[in-house]
């Protein structure tokens, strides 16, 4: 069955192809034009936010309404932790569909009669599952165009809104499962139609002119294999595995384009268009050599790594960088929480990685061998969120497990650095800490809360408290060996082809990011209007044969490919050559490589008795230790007084989801609940 259109039909008998460019020109006004154009904007208004001056008015009046927002509604399930503003878009989401599901089936029965079903020589039923099978490829092809914007990292639209893409790949999940069930649906259900109709055959038809069977066929078993393997089990442990056949996603949209047509896929490219913008500044980026001054190796088989950074690099905290390391693998590249704050460490870029896998275990390794004195290493961002509200609570509780405490040391770090700033009108709030560690041994990470180097800021004007929990261990914590009484720091020696981490578009990179898309735009759309008139148009009309489909999409994917490359390109060099005076300025010293760190004993802790040993005496007083039991997450939050009381959990699921069901439950109205999850 052939859905044809009587204003189609009409332009095709007199115009030849005309109603073809027609079609195209709507479709980039409609789908395309819109969401390039507020990507546009979006960058001007990151821009214009970034600059001293802008002061964005009624923040604490922003900061209650997002507090409620941002309130947990669903605490376990499926989709895991679902607050309101995230149920408010997926119902959205979900109406949308619902909506498009029935009109297509509105339109396409209202056709289907036994008299039409006769004429074609085939059932009543057969010609709705030929209908149903148009429905749920149309249907998929909306939820597609969604598919690209929660992996874009940096991208203007997620920030907009409030979101990462560290924190939205759970939205690529959901869409994503969602397109995939879809597309199955309207495979399975064509080849259904075919068998029954004795048309077979048509699975083997690369039609010249109209849709391409085989190139449909092809994109669905690439996805499929994608979508197989990124199921949690494989994902989790066969991760290479799930890693590798994603970057199969460029033959899948390759095969959809070929499939439906560059005429009829515009509603899809604009996430993608924007996502291969930033895969191409992620690539060039990936292949300069960043300098790494120091690391510290704790006994607790954790690690932290110390990189040079040009000043103009500035992050939020709980951003997070890619880091991929040659020696130990040239391909996997994996994603760490930076631990500084480019406030109080302008020239410097901390991570922290604790060994949970092979990678991080090879690392270890290497860097705890004595002969190790430079280690080549590539990073991807930083990303993060454009601006934090920390600040603005009254109080600020902090709930981590294990390695979850990494984006609270930089909240710390950015908070040390505001009490501590003359400037600043904001009064820092309250902070309580409380990280639950396996073992005392894993105690040491709390010797990291400060940089390596220290800092010269009175570390008293933070209201610290930490109430740390050791869950494994009963009484008082075993004292630690003669090779775990301190952490080992590590200084590399600079290699000349190593340059600190600088912003891949300068400072004004939004600015720059909306330059790139606006030219990319404009571009890319002449270069494909003016082949498409001067080359293909007289092609139609000289043969009265309309041009190849395929050939036509070929030809439009390499111009835009193209487009994108060179435009990103240039952009790149341009700021690298404005970004190579700031990085001169940067000394590369070569520093000593002391074995312990200054004044380190050893760590010993009594149950529930403050810690009596730490490099940093600041934190002495801080610090109070439980050992063999669990945080009553209930009992700490109601001992908190205030009106404002911001609650951030990171660590395990099960512990992110314990708090936010409190949080949730109407026990009190002044928390303001946040989840901080990098595991897919």
């Amino acid at each position: 069955m052939i859905i044809t259109n009587p204003v189609v039909d009409l332009l095709r008998s007199r115009f030849g192809s005309l109603h073809t460019y027609i079609l195209v020109g709507g479709n980039i006004l409609v789908y395309t034009a819109p969401i390039l154009l507020i990507a546009t904007l979006g960058c001007i208004y990151l821009h214009l936010e970034n600059k001293p001056s802008y002061h964005p008015s009624n923040q604490r009046s922003n900061i209650h309404l997002m507090g409620l927002l941002e309130r947990p509604v669903i605490v376990r399930g499926p989709l895991g932790i679902v607050t309101w503003k995230e149920l408010l878009f997926l119902s959205m989401f979900i109406g949308l569909l619902v909506w498009s599901t029935s009109a297509y089936i509105h339109a396409m029965f209202a056709t289907i009669t036994t008299q039409s079903a006769s004429k074609m020589k085939v059932k009543v039923w057969e010609v709705k599952l030929d209908s149903m099978a148009l429905m749920l490829g149309l249907v998929g092809n909306i939820c597609l165009a969604f598919l690209f914007f929660p992996v874009t990292r940096g991208s203007p639209l997620l920030r907009l809104i409030g979101l990462t893409s560290e924190s939205s790949i759970k939205y690529h999940i959901w869409v994503g499962h969602v397109t995939m069930v879809l597309f199955t649906a309207h495979g399975l259900c064509y080849t259904l139609f075919w068998a029954k109709t004795h048309q077979i055959s048509q699975m083997l038809k690369w039609e010249k002119i109209g849709i391409s069977n085989v190139a449909g066929e092809v994109g669905l078993l690439t996805g499929l294999g994608i979508w197989l393997t990124s199921v949690p089990y494989i994902r989790r442990n066969v991760f290479e595995l799930f890693y590798y056949t994603h970057h199969l996603y460029i033959l899948f949209v390759v095969f959809f384009i070929l499939h439906v047509g560059f005429s009829y896929c515009w509603i899809t490219l604009p996430g993608f268009f924007l996502f291969l913008i930033n895969r191409m500044l992620r690539f060039l980026q990936s292949h300069q050599k960043v300098r790494l001054v120091s690391a510290r190796v704790l006994p607790c088989r954790a690690l932290e790594l110390n990189f040079s950074k040009t000043p103009g690099v500035n992050y939020n905290p709980t951003s997070s960088i890619f880091v991929n390391v040659p020696k130990i693998s040239k391909l996997q590249w994996h994603p760490f929480t930076i631990t500084s704050s480019s406030n109080l460490e302008p020239e410097k870029l901390s991570v922290v990685i604790k060994c949970e896998g092979n990678w991080s275990q090879k690392l270890y390794e290497e860097l705890s061998l004595p002969s190790t004195n430079h280690l080549q290493v590539s990073v991807e961002g930083p990303y993060g969120p454009a601006t934090t509200h920390f600040h603005k609570y009254e109080t600020l509780v902090m709930f981590s497990g294990g390695s979850g405490i990494t984006p609270f040391i930089s909240i710390i770090r950015e908070l040390v650095h505001m009490a501590n700033d003359p400037n600043s009108t904001n009064k820092t709030p309250q902070v309580i800490l409380v990280p639950a560690f396996k073992t005392s041994l894993d105690l040491g990470i709390l010797d990291l809360l400060l940089p390596v180097t220290g800092t010269s800021h009175d570390i008293s004007r933070l209201r610290l408290k930490i109430q740390a929990y050791v869950t494994q261990e009963s009484g008082p914590p075993k004292p630690a060996t003669e090779n775990q009484q301190a952490y080992r720091t590590v200084w590399f020696k600079p290699s000349t082809l190593d340059a600190p981490i600088s912003a891949i578009l300068g400072r004004n990179s939004w600015l720059s990011l909306g330059m790139i898309i606006v030219w990319f735009s404009v571009t890319s759309l002449t270069v494909v209007a003016v082949v498409t008139q001067f080359y293909i148009y007289p092609n139609d009309r000289n043969t009265n044969m309309i041009y190849s489909y395929t050939v036509r999409s070929v030809l439009n994917m390499l111009i835009i490919c193209m487009s994108i490359a060179i435009t990103v390109i240039i952009a790149f060099l341009w700021n690298k050559k404005r970004n190579s005076a700031e990085m001169r300025q940067i000394r590369v010293t070569d520093g000593p490589t002391p074995l312990t760190s200054p004044g380190m004993s050893s760590w010993y802790y009594s149950a529930d008795r403050e810690l009596e040993s730490l490099p940093y005496k600041s934190f002495a007083g801080c610090i109070t230790v439980h050992c063999g039991e669990r945080p009553d997450f209930k009992k700490i939050l109601m001992e908190i007084g205030g009106s404002n009381i911001g609650v951030l959990a990171s660590g395990p699921k099960k512990m992110r989801q314990d708090v936010a069901a409190i949080c949730s439950s109407g026990i009190s109205k002044n928390f303001r609940f946040e989840s901080i999850s990098f595991s897919w």
